[in-house]
C-alpha cells in the first residue's frame, strides 16, 4: 500500500536528522579527543582538549553505533517498489465476505473510502444492504418424532380400532422375533382390508401402521403411498401395468394404500383388472417388504374381495371404522381449535354442536364425520378472518377469539331481514339450520386444510 505524503515527509526528516547527528558526533569526537582542534563555542571562546587514546576508541565504537543505528534507514523509493500493488475497489467487491473476518476489509457495496475506517473497526462486520448473504440461523431443533403407539391413543374414538392395530403389531412383532431366532413362524399375510364411510381415519390409521411396522422392523422405510384409480390406471392398453407398478416401486418397503378400490373391478374394465393383477403379483414377489391396504365404503368393498379370488386370499384381515358419535365430532372440532390456537365463548361452542348435528342430518346418506367437521371448522376460520381483517389494529385475544358471528356466511348475515320470506329461511340468528346449508357451497373458498388425517 503507498505511503502518504505526510508519512514520506515523516521518514526524510528521520533520514536527514539520522545523517544530521552522525556528522555532528563525528565532529564533535573528532574535535573533543583528538587534540587536533578547538571548538569555539556559542560564546566564541576557544578551547582545546586533550584525552587519553582508550577514551578516543571509546569515542570512536560510540561513532560507529550511531552510524549504525541511522545508516540502516531504508530506502523509501526501493521500498515502495517492492511493496504490492494495493487491491483496487473491483477487487475489494470480489472478496468473499464470509472470508473477511474481523481484517476490516470493506464489504461489497461499501464505498472504498470506507476501507481506512474499516482498518479502525475491529467489530464483526453485520448484515447491510447490499452486503452479500447474511449468516444463516441455525434452524430450530426438530420435535422428536411421537411414538406410533401414543399417536394412535391421541385418535378420538376409534376404540376397537385401536385394539385391533396393537393385536396385529404385537403378532407381526413376535413372528419376526421367531424368525430372527431361527424359529418357524406363522406365514399369515399382513395386508389388510379396511371398510367404512368417508373421514372415519383409514388413512390416518395406515399410516400409524406404517410407522409401527417400521419400529418393530417388519417395513423398511415405513412410509404411505395414497392412491385411487386414477393413480393406477392409464388411458392406454400395455400403459396401465406400467404406472401401476411406478406407484409400487414408490411403496416398496412401506404401505401402499389403495382408495375406494372397488372403482377397479367395475364390469368389463381391463384396464382395472390389469392395475389389480399387477398389485397382486407385487404382493406376491414383494411379500416381505411390502404391504397393500385397500379401503372404501363397506358392501362395495365386500363384492370387490369376493370378485377375484386373488384377492380374496391375500385380503383375509377385515377393519371396520365406525361411525363418529356427535361427542367424538365435538371433540374433533375443539381439538382443532387447542391447535391452531383459537377460543371459543361457551355460547359459541354450543352452537356449533348444534350445526354438527344438523349436518348430519342433513347428510345421513353421505355424511363425511371428521372431514366434515374440518370443513366446518375451515369454513368458521375463514370468516373469522375476514372479519378480523376489517379492524384496524386487532390484539392478540381479537385474533384468537371466535364469536357467534363467525359461524355464519357473510352473505347470510348481511340478508335483508324485512323480505324474510323471499330470502328462503330464517335469518342468521334463527338457529344453524340456515349455516348448515349456506356452508354446503365452499367452491369460492380459499383451500385452507387444516387437519392431518385423511382426505384433508
Amino acid at each position: 500500500m503507498a505511503l502518504s505524503k505526510k508519512e514520506r515527509e515523516k521518514l526524510e526528516e528521520l533520514r536527514r536528522r539520522g545523517r544530521a547527528a552522525g556528522n555532528y558526533m563525528k565532529d564533535m569526537y573528532g574535535d573533543l579527543f583528538g587534540g587536533k582542534k578547538a571548538d569555539t563555542g556559542k560564546d566564541g571562546t576557544g578551547l582545546v582538549f586533550d584525552r587519553e587514546p582508550d577514551s578516543l576508541l571509546q569515542a570512536q565504537r560510540a561513532l560507529e553505533e550511531a552510524r549504525k543505528l541511522f545508516g540502516e534507514l531504508p530506502d523509501l523509493d526501493k521500498l515502495q517498489s517492492e511493496m504490492p500493488k494495493p487491491p483496487t475497489e473491483k477487487d475489494l467487491l470480489e472478496i468473499d465476505p464470509s472470508l473477511m473476518g474481523d481484517f476490516g476489509f470493506p464489504t461489497a457495496g461499501r464505498p472504498a473510502s470506507a476501507a481506512a475506517d474499516a482498518t479502525q473497526d475491529k467489530t464483526p462486520p453485520t448484515a447491510v444492504a447490499g452486503s452479500g448473504p447474511a449468516p444463516e440461523e441455525p434452524a430450530p431443533p426438530k420435535e422428536p418424532e411421537k411414538d406410533p403407539m401414543e399417536e394412535l391413543d391421541e385418535l378420538v374414538g376409534l376404540t376397537k380400532i385401536k385394539k385391533d392395530v396393537r393385536e396385529l403389531a404385537d403378532f407381526a412383532k413376535i413372528q419376526k422375533l421367531r424368525r430372527d431366532k431361527g424359529m418357524k413362524s406363522v406365514p399369515v399375510s399382513l395386508h389388510l382390508v379396511f371398510t367404512g364411510n368417508p373421514g372415519t381415519g383409514k388413512t390416518t390409521v395406515a399410516r400409524i401402521l406404517g410407522k409401527l411396522y417400521k419400529k418393530i422392523g417388519i417395513l423398511s422405510k415405513g412410509q404411505l403411498i395414497e392412491v385411487d384409480r386414477s393413480g393406477l390406471v392409464a388411458g392406454y392398453v400395455g400403459q396401465t401395468a406400467l404406472k401401476t407398478q411406478d406407484q409400487i416401486q414408490k411403496a416398496m418397503g412401506g404401505i401402499l394404500f389403495i382408495d375406494e378400490a372397488y372403482a377397479l373391478a367395475q364390469k368389463d374394465d381391463a384396464f382395472g383388472q390389469e392395475a389389480i393383477d399387477t398389485v397382486l403379483k407385487a404382493m406376491e414377489d414383494h411379500r416381505d417388504d411390502l404391504i397393500v391396504i385397500v379401503a372404501g365404503y363397506t358392501r362395495p368393498m365386500e363384492k370387490f374381495i369376493n370378485s377375484n379370488p386373488g384377492l380374496k386370499s391375500r385380503f383375509n384381515k377385515y377393519i371396520e371404522f365406525p361411525d363418529y358419535t356427535v361427542d367424538e365430532l365435538e371433540q374433533i372440532f375443539l381439538l382443532n381449535c387447542r391447535k391452531y390456537e383459537y377460543e371459543l365463548d361457551e355460547d359459541v361452542q354450543k352452537q356449533v354442536r348444534a350445526m354438527i348435528v344438523m349436518r348430519r342430518l342433513e347428510r345421513l346418506e353421505n355424511f363425511a364425520n371428521a372431514r366434515e367437521v374440518r370443513n366446518l371448522f375451515e369454513d368458521i376460520v375463514t370468516n373469522q378472518a375476514r372479519r378480523i381483517a376489517a379492524m384496524d389494529d386487532p390484539t392478540p385475544e381479537d385474533i384468537s377469539r371466535i364469536t357467534l358471528e363467525d359461524l355464519y356466511e357473510e352473505e347470510e348475515k348481511n340478508e335483508d331481514t324485512e323480505e324474510p320470506a323471499e330470502t328462503g329461511g330464517p335469518a342468521a340468528s334463527d338457529g344453524p339450520t340456515d349455516a348448515g346449508s349456506e356452508t354446503e357451497g365452499t367452491a369460492d373458498r380459499p383451500a385452507v386444510c387444516v387437519g392431518t388425517e385423511e382426505e384433508c
